[in-house]
């Protein structure tokens, strides 16, 4: 009988009803324009402001503008380039999540790292990632290797946790994880989104949570040291964040203001 890990972190104070809250927020602008009537070309939007944003959060300096022009940096690039294949990749990751994982870093730092970089999870050989600012030392590669395998194999089972939260998780464990030598926090919230996508919180990709994480930045690193470090407490902390992220996802949506 395999174990529901995600179930009781939904259970944990104010949890549930923030979700529950978030996922209100996101039907009621769906179901304020319909599904039907959202085209590819607010999807494609919406995915471009979520590069944007995730971008910034990793340090690209770089306007909407340039990103609309295809004129900015490597950051930016990746993180449009991952867009390109979110809808897809969505309908794998339940099933194959390392595999995504790994594709979505192929994309993510195809300017960043050399070629025999691109997908590869690192080993003890290879020196600790330091790419997300302000969080501590990432753990060794043993650790790293044992977590992301467990959250795979928890990933392909039976959850009675709602999206929003598993999002949360996944998105939590790959940036304290790092288990990439870059590009980690641009695969991290490329993950959530995606996760978003499959468990059907915004199944056409018209919010912009990446846009709420940015909003919230001023939090973004203590929300994810906490989570690394202070149990349960720092794993609810980082889930009710999650909550505002996806509601304030929906206010920045483009349907908001189409």
């Amino acid at each position: 009988m395999s174990v529901d890990v995600f179930e009781p972190l939904a259970g944990l104070e104010g949890v549930g009803s923030a979700a529950q809250a978030a996922r209100d927020a996101v039907d009621v602008l769906l179901r304020d324009r319909g599904l039907r009537r959202v085209g590819s070309d607010m999807t494609a939007e919406a995915l471009l402001r979520g590069a944007h944003a995730s971008a910034a959060l990793a340090g690209s300096t770089a306007g909407l503008d340039e990103v609309r022009r295809g004129d900015a940096d490597g950051l930016v690039s990746g993180a449009v380039r991952m867009t390109s294949e979110l809808m897809t990749l969505a309908s794998q990751v339940d099933k194959a999540p390392v595999q995504v994982w790994t594709r979505l870093h192929q994309l993510a730092a195809a300017d960043l790292v050399t070629e025999d970089q691109l997908g590869h999870l690192r080993t003890s050989a290879e020196p600790l990632p330091d790419d997300i600012p302000g969080l501590p030392p990432a753990p060794g590669a043993d650790e790293m290797w044992e977590r992301l395998s467990a959250l795979a194999q928890n990933l392909t089972r039976p959850t009675k946790a709602p999206g929003l939260v598993v999002a949360a998780i996944v998105h939590a464990e790959l940036a304290v994880l790092r288990p990439f030598p870059a590009a980690n926090g641009l695969v991290a919230r490329a993950a959530e989104r995606l996760l978003l996508v499959a468990r059907g919180i915004d199944p056409v990709a018209v919010t912009v949570p990446e846009g709420g994480h940015y909003v919230l930045r001023a939090t973004y690193a203590s929300g994810l040291t906490d989570y690394a470090a202070r149990g349960l407490t720092g794993v609810r902390d980082w889930l009710l964040r999650s909550c505002e992220v996806v509601t304030k996802g929906a206010e920045l949506s483009p349907l908001s203001t189409a």
